[in-house]
């Protein structure tokens, strides 16, 4: 029997899975890593804590499965999407990663598209403008603000590209996350020396692009004795977290999509062809298989928005869950809306200065109308973003969902109600991402046939209809939702003393 590890390296921490032949999990295992803010809107975390965390989870999996290290047959890597890292001519960091939520480049996103004729011309171009939170604009501030760092830097990867490259020695990038630079030909998977000359990006500093089905080299002697496995064995190359829970959703065919629930959540729709709605932030990069792309849309704030809530606010009960809190109340909350655009957003109105909240908000309402009415904020957020992916031809019948949230029943109930769609909630729904990469790691080893494959691999354990009754109320909820973007972007100017 041989087995596949796979680790998805997320904002809160590592997730690895050991899983057989079949795709059937035998071990998984978490380990945390912090979050530094050194300015306000900036986010960054430490290489180093990267990697620790992933030698130990892979041992963590290793000892709890009882698997000999010389059964592991290959290794895969997700890492954050839209992460930067900046890398010397040896493959070591210059400074701390930047990651997907740090939102400090708008002005070079501003700069980049007034230089480029406008967002009009870069939606025909690139198939969007740039905001503060894209590699683009975070490169060109590294350019202007570091330039210490720039020169220094030989290769610039993400999340993925840097895991493989401190376990095999070889930088490179993988399609998903070159994609997500717009700076590459998604047809062809190979950059755009075009879109690189107009928007002054440093192609001279981007390692070359490997398929992330195929392998990229193996463990080196010093990576597998911190990892605790063999050197030699195969390391896949492996893709950005979403393209990743996208394998481990299951939701692979044309047009099948998938809904997560995490810190963040998000939308991710398999096609054919790049298919972008730049007015609703919703872009296309290549999917981890060969061909094809995953349409999505990213809201920032989603399971952040109920671990501030209970942090802060809390169930009020011993023993009471915030899904027993949110059940409390019925659909619709009382009249109260919840906006979860806690830290800005990109999906389904890129706006990195909005800030969210409570709206109509009374003396009547009481705590479990809060909490139900978060779970619809984030739900009326998603049904923002699938009728964006519907009027550009991907109606989105069926969600998977997959994602920490997605343990709770009441929140995919409200979802499917919200939503009007069916949500289908996978047999293990945390570990989807790092599933997600094992099972490319089978792919790229040739256990396992190809991307197509994984549908039989990835089991659902139950299904929530839309409950019509319900349609009326949350088609009301979503008329106002969508009105309160604008008066709430303007009011993010002010910021306190």
């Amino acid at each position: 029997m041989r087995f596949f590890l796979g680790h998805d390296l997320g904002t809160g921490g590592d997730k690895a899975v050991l899983i057989d032949e079949q795709g059937r999990l035998v071990a998984h295992h978490v380990a945390s890593y912090p979050l530094h803010h050194p300015q306000p809107g900036w986010a960054e975390q430490d290489h180093d804590d990267w990697w620790r965390a992933v030698c130990v989870c892979t041992r963590a999996v290793l000892s709890g499965a009882a698997v000999d290290p010389k059964l592991v047959a290959g290794v895969g890597f997700a890492g954050q999407m839209l992460s930067l890292v900046a890398l010397d001519e040896q493959g070591s960091p210059t400074r701390r990663p930047i990651i997907w939520m740090d939102a400090r480049a708008e002005e070079q996103a501003r700069r980049i598209t007034r230089r480029l004729g406008g967002a009009t011309i870069l939606q025909w171009i690139a198939g969007g403008s740039p905001t503060g939170k894209d590699l683009v604009a975070k490169i060109a501030w590294l350019a202007e603000r570091e330039p210490d760092v720039f020169r220094k830097t030989a290769h610039f990867t993400d999340a993925t590209g840097y895991l493989v490259a401190r376990a095999t020695g070889s930088v490179r990038i993988d399609p998903t996350a070159a994609g997500a630079t717009g700076i590459l030909d998604a047809r062809k998977r190979q950059w755009s020396r075009m879109l690189a000359t107009l928007v002054g990006f440093p192609l001279d500093k981007m390692p070359p692009v490997a398929a992330s089905t195929e392998v990229a080299g193996t463990l080196t002697d010093a990576s597998a004795a911190e990892l605790g496995l063999l050197p030699g064995a195969p390391v896949a190359m492996g893709m950005a977290d979403i393209p990743s829970a996208a394998v481990g959703s299951g939701a692979v065919g044309p047009g099948e999509a998938h809904v997560y629930l995490g810190t963040s959540s998000w939308i991710g729709v398999s096609v054919a062809a790049p298919n972008n709605v730049p007015n609703a932030g919703i872009a296309s990069v290549p999917s981890a298989g060969r061909s094809g792309c995953l349409m999505i849309g990213e809201s920032e704030t989603a399971g952040a928005c109920r671990e501030w809530f209970e942090s802060q606010v809390g169930t009020g009960g011993a023993g009471e869950s915030l899904d027993d809190l949110a059940a409390g109340s019925r659909p619709g909350a009382r009249g109260l809306l919840f906006l979860p655009w806690m830290y800005g957003e990109r999906s389904p109105v890129p706006d990195t200065r909005v800030r969210g909240g409570f709206v109509n908000l009374s003396l009547e309402h009481q705590r479990a109308d809060l909490m139900r009415a978060l779970y619809e904020g984030v739900a009326l957020n998603l049904r923002w973003i699938l009728d964006a992916c519907a009027s550009a031809g991907e109606p989105c019948p069926s969600l998977r969902a997959i994602g920490g949230g997605a343990r709770s029943d009441v929140w995919l109930s409200i979802i499917a109600d919200v939503t009007g769609r069916r949500v289908e909630l996978v047999e293990h729904p945390q570990q989807a991402g790092a599933i997600g990469a094992a099972l490319v790691a089978a792919i790229a080893t040739g256990a396992l046939g190809g991307i197509e494959a994984v549908t039989s691999s990835v089991r659902v354990a139950r299904s929530f209809e839309p409950n019509r009754a319900n349609a009326g109320v949350y088609a009301r909820a979503y008329e106002v939702f969508r009105e309160l973007h604008a008066p709430l972007s303007r009011a993010a100017r002010y910021r306190g003393a």
